[in-house]
């Protein structure tokens, strides 16, 4: 015999044809923001049915309305079973569920960057080939710089973005197909076709029942927060108070408890005053419920239907179907062939329609249970890629898009040895090296650099374990540096060969605010390739305990603007290869303790300005190879504290041309002529000798005079010569004594 469901209010239809499966009992409950599930009881005179050819097949259950019409169930087979027979059928159960449902079957790791969670959740279906859903949205929801699905389903990622945000879903069907839709409000919801007014009956009631009803109603009301609050933390403007609330005052007692949560995952307060509604709305959307059985067989989540003929007035109103448990049980076929008859009950949830509705946050944030690893990266191009705040992007290993570029995630802060206001320590991390990556309290979307760690294609500086007494910080020169271009700290810590290592690959500035005391244990070598210059603000203080060699291979200049003085304690040898000038703009003193030697190979000149005075404590001998002249431009005066004595290898001229000559005890010793001529006699005594004697010696002495008045001589005239003169008790050898008018001769 062949049995059809064609004739029953209730019939399965599925990709194996009509009547394969009938369809005996179904249970289905489905809820705002969450995944229905249908369960179906099915006979078959086939008892070997291919499972493949039914399980991922879309099938559809048609349920007749009484007022007309029919009402459709679809969805995806995820499960099949079968059971032991049952008279002459074999019998199968199914488990139907959304095409929402796959999403729980796939788990992936990766970035959002820049997008709103609704476009994130649309680029999700997409990817999966799911075009079936329709955005309901009111409100508007900000994009995230960064979000991250981690070692998650699909769905799960998806369900936790959509309940934090306050985004709910429920499901339309047709024949065929159902939608997704996306809701958010009170707007998002539209009254039941057919049901928009719905009349409460209960069981009890005798009345002829011509039409479907609510048979059961309950009321309740629950105590719930009457202000929740949220805050977070903004590096970027750290002293900015993002805290913010909601309250939703409440006529009963005890109804303004505080829920306090952080960090609220915002950085404005704008989004920060969204997501406090959201939290508060879905804990006062339990707040008052209505739950119920009945008939009705147009029921569904996320529907609009107004309360009629309940007792309590004030409860007659519009409300928004939470969830909605289907029951249907079909005749049997065997009993009755044929048979038309069903059963049809449902008990629901609602609430009171203007309630802002929230689905419970149900959905957990996966957590990062420890640090993880990551490769720093930039544009391609470049070696260091960062912002204003030091912070670098990254390639996290589990990200299979990821293109190693900029845009591989979003700026990641990194931790630095010390951080201040302006001041601390600063090493930037490089593209190319791996960092240690942790993530404030475990949250995906929030990661942190805490470290960085050598690897294969990153070595480090120093060969090891060779070695492994060495420790320091070695940089590269960027952009194009090479291994032999770096900066460099580096400390040897080996036994005896200990070592602190500087180098700086071009220049090096050192800065003293106050004292700086250097000491070196041995020696210590400075080569300077090209020029040095030092500026002393003060004194300047240089001892060596030894010797000290100086070689400068070209010219030097010393200034010293004030006084200098150098003390040597020992000899001094100073050797000027070339010329050397000496100049000072006042006095001069110089003091030799012993004996001096100057010793000229070359002429000598000493010009003196104004007068020169030469002091000399015992004997003064000036010896000169050559010639000897002196010229003075006034008076000339020498003064002997005893006798002076001049030789002369030749002649010896003295010339006075308007002057006059005395000499109080005067020896001359000519060895070769002496010829003294002088000008004219203006006033006294041209020639006066006084004294005991007067000597004369020579072999001829001739005194010419032009005009001789008187000349005298003492007591005594000393021999001169063989013959002599004598006039007035003065005697003339035969060579003669001329004194002429002009001057005196004395020839020898």
């Amino acid at each position: 015999m062949a049995f059809t469901q064609s004739n029953r209010e209730i019939e399965l239809k599925t990709p194996l044809g009509s009547d394969v499966l009938l369809l005996s009992e179904m249970s289905m409950k489905e809820e705002l923001g969450r995944l229905f599930e249908i369960d179906l009881r099915l006979y078959s005179t086939v008892e070997n049915i291919k499972f493949e050819n039914l399980l991922g097949q879309n099938i559809t259950i048609h349920l007749l309305l009484p007022a007309g019409g029919k009402r459709y169930f679809n969805g995806y087979v995820n499960s099949m079973s079968q059971l032991a027979n049952e008279g002459s059928f074999a019998v199968y159960q199914l488990k139907v569920r959304p095409w929402l449902w796959f999403l729980t079957r796939t788990t992936d790791c990766r970035i959002f960057q820049n997008q709103s969670v609704p476009d994130i959740i649309k680029s999700i279906f997409r990817d999966l080939g799911f075009t079936d859903f329709e955005e309901k949205l009111n409100g508007s929801y900000r994009n995230w710089e960064y979000c991250v699905q981690y070692r998650e389903t699909d769905f799960n990622f998806v369900s936790r973005l959509m309940e934090q945000e306050g985004i709910y879903y429920y499901f339309e069907h047709v024949d065929g197909k159902h939608t997704l839709i996306l809701a958010d409000g009170y707007g998002s919801h539209e009254p039941i076709p057919s049901y928009e007014s719905i009349s409460y009956m209960p069981l009890d009631d005798t009345s002829v029942r011509d039409s479907e009803y609510i048979t059961e109603l309950m009321l309740s009301k629950a105590i719930q927060p009457g202000v929740y609050t949220l805050d977070d933390f903004d590096f970027k403007r750290p002293k900015t108070d993002l805290t913010t609330d909601s309250t939703v005052p409440r006529e009963h007692n005890k109804a303004d408890y505080e829920v306090f949560d952080y960090p609220g995952e915002y950085l404005d307060v704008d989004d920060g005053a969204n997501y406090v509604r959201a939290r508060i709305e879905e804990l006062h959307a339990q707040y008052e419920q209505i739950s119920g059985a009945g008939d009705a067989r147009g029921l569904i989540s996320g529907g609009l239907f107004s309360l009629q003929d309940y007792p309590r007035e004030d409860q007659n109103r519009e409300y928004l179907v939470v969830s909605v448990e289907h029951t249907i049980h079909s005749d049997e076929y065997e009993a009755s062939g044929n048979a038309e008859g069903s059963v049809y009950t449902n008990e629901f949830l609602a609430v009171e329609g203007k309630t802002p509705y929230r689905t419970a946050r149900t959905t957990a944030k996966p957590i990062v249970q420890g640090p993880q690893t990551a490769i720093v990266v930039g544009p391609s191009g470049d070696e260091i890629h960062t912002d204003d705040y030091g912070r670098v992007k990254l390639q996290f290993h589990w990200d299979r898009y990821g293109k190693s570029d900029e845009n591989s995630s979003c700026w990641v802060r990194v931790s630095q040895l010390w951080a201040g206001k302006t001041w601390g320590g600063i090493h930037i991390p490089r593209i190319g090296q791996e960092v240690i990556v942790e993530f404030l309290e475990g949250d995906p979307d929030r990661p942190i650099v805490t470290g960085r760690v050598y690897n294969a294609d990153q070595m480090p500086p120093y060969e090891l374990p060779a070695n492994k007494t060495q420790s320091g910080i070695k940089s590269r020169s960027s952009q194009g540096g090479s291994g032999s271009n770096f900066n460099e700290i580096r400390f040897e810590d080996k036994k005896g060969s200990e070592q602190l290592y500087l180098h700086a690959e071009k220049n090096q500035d050192i800065v003293v605010e106050n004292d700086e005391t250097h000491f070196v244990g041995h020696d210590r070598k400075k080569k300077v390739d090209n020029d040095e210059d030092n500026t002393i603000g003060n004194n300047r203080t240089e001892k060596v305990a030894v010797d000290e060699k100086i070689d400068i291979g070209s010219n030097r200049t010393e200034t010293v603007g004030g006084k200098e003085n150098i003390t040597i304690g020992a000899s001094r040898v100073k050797t000027v290869g070339a010329d050397e000038t000496i100049t000072i703009g006042a006095n001069r003193t110089e003091t030799v303790g012993g004996s001096e030697n100057l010793t000229i190979t070359a002429n000598w000149m000493s010009n003196v300005g104004a007068s020169w005075i030469l002091n000399v404590g015992a004997s003064a001998t000036d010896t000169i190879g050559g010639s000897y002249m002196k010229t003075v431009g006034g008076t000339c005066m020498l003064t002997s504290g005893g006798p002076m004595v001049l030789t002369a290898g030749g002649g010896l001229v003295l010339l006075a041309p308007a002057g006059t000559k005395m000499v109080d005890s005067f020896l001359t010793k000519l060895g070769g002529d002496l010829t003294e001529t002088y000008g004219k006699i203006v006033k006294g005594t041209p020639l006066k000798m006084e004294g005991t004697a007067v000597a004369i010696e020579s072999k001829g002495l001739n005194v010419e005079m032009g005009n001789l008045k008187t000349l005298k001589f003492g007591t005594a005239l000393q021999k001169m010569g063989a013959q002599l003169l004598k006039t007035d008790s003065a005697y003339l050898n035969k060579a003669g004594i001329s004194l002429a008018k002009a001057g005196i001769h004395l020839i020898g």
